[in-house]
């Protein structure tokens, strides 16, 4: 009998028409105003038109269930769903079970565990899986050494491409999406995973000068953890660094969190103060990266 494996992310509006029914999704029923949907249009349009994270998930999708295939051939059925755009969650997780699956590994595609992220991708999971289905949700897979390796490799590719003796004094901005500060009410481990995560790669490379940023703040009137990459950035450049390294490792792909809220504006900003500033590449479906998903999967079946 085949393992089941649904791989989940956060999806993302396939045109330009889908972005105010996302956005209205995202804010649980509430249309975005005029205002915030002019702005978010606008930086779909100067990112292309469209996130490439639809594009760049499938390819990650399918890649894992190949590398899966070619390992285990016919033990892994590897599905993907998404939180806000379909095919959504509750129109693929059934059927696992109408397909006779009784097993199901639940695979968020986001290093990091929340209690706003990815704990709500597995209570949708576990609801609509039914009840002839065992659930393994793979909590999250951070602090794992060959994550870890990976993203070295992004930060120690991206310095190497400064010069030398840039390269020596730049400093590394570790960054992920920021969340409501109300989570640590609730005891969320999130800011300190991240940070931890972030410490990790820092320390296998040796870095001396490395430090954590949030990005792309939710506007809602509570407020969202801080401080944001641009004020970090200021602050960089006036204590005197020249050069720096972006790396998003909350994000395993290219999308709009990426591509506009870095490429365009932190490296706008970059630009204004005088600050050089290159980012990592994003992880998409890169080899070394799906193995890492690939055993995760694995040692979670």
């Amino acid at each position: 009998m085949s393992i089941g494996v649904l791989v989940m992310a956060y999806g993302t509006p396939s045109s330009r028409e889908a972005i105010e029914p996302y956005y209205t999704r995202i804010r649980h029923g509430r249309p975005p105003t005029p205002e915030l949907l002019h702005e978010l249009t606008d930086r779909y349009q100067q990112i292309g038109g469209t996130s490439p994270l639809a594009a760049r998930t499938a390819d990650q999708v399918s890649a894992l269930a190949a590398r899966l295939e070619e390992r285990h051939p016919g033990l892994f059925d590897v599905r993907f769903a998404s939180k806000y755009e379909p095919p959504m969650i509750e129109d693929i997780a059934p059927g696992f079970a109408a397909d006779g699956i009784t097993r199901v590994i639940g695979l968020v595609l986001a290093p990091h565990s929340s209690s706003m992220s990815t704990d709500q991708y597995f209570e949708r999971a576990r609801a609509s899986l039914g009840d002839t289905v065992e659930f393994l949700p793979v909590d999250s897979w951070w602090d794992r050494e060959d994550f870890v390796e990976v993203m070295a490799d992004r930060v120690s590719r991206a310095l190497a491409s400064l010069p030398a003796d840039a390269a020596e004094m730049a400093e590394v901005v570790f960054s992920a999406h920021s969340l409501p500060i109300k989570i640590l009410e609730k005891g969320d481990t999130y800011p300190d995973q991240i940070r931890e995560s972030a410490r990790r790669v820092a320390e296998s490379l040796g870095l001396a000068r490395w430090d954590t940023a949030w990005q792309s703040a939710g506007r809602t009137a509570d407020p969202w953890l801080g401080p944001d990459i641009l004020e970090v950035l200021r602050t960089k450049r006036e204590s005197g660094v020249s050069h720096l390294v972006s790396c998003p490792i909350g994000f395993v792909s290219d999308h709009l969190e990426v591509l506009f809220d870095i490429d365009i504006q932190a490296a706008e900003l970059a630009r204004e103060i005088d600050l050089h500033l290159v980012r990592t590449a994003s992880l998409n479906d890169a080899t070394d990266f799906i193995d890492v998903l690939a055993r995760v999967v694995e040692e979670r079946a």
